[in-house]
């Protein structure tokens, strides 16, 4: 997934890959986007993790994680189902 930052440091992803990424429609993605129900989080790495940050994406039950690079490339994902927990 490409990850790109605007010139205020925010993270611009893909919708397309994102919405296959929680197995949704882009327009149900969107939708879902647009009721806030999306929510995101970035953690920046210090000492030994400085230089990567942590994206957070959720949704209902489900949270898709990237470990980014310096250079903001993914070098780790994975999305998780959280038991027992809803947004």
């Amino acid at each position: 997934m490409l990850i790109e930052s605007d010139p205020n440091g925010d993270f611009i992803l893909d919708s397309s890959e994102l919405a296959e990424r929680f197995g949704l429609s882009l327009a149900a993605l969107r939708r879902h986007m647009r009721h806030g129900s999306l929510v995101s989080t970035v953690e920046i790495g210090t000492a030994e993790h400085a230089g990567t940050k942590r994206v957070s994406l959720r949704l209902g039950n489900r949270l898709w994680r990237a470990v980014l690079n310096d250079a903001n490339e993914v070098q780790h994902e994975e999305m998780t189902v959280l038991r027992g927990k809803s947004a």
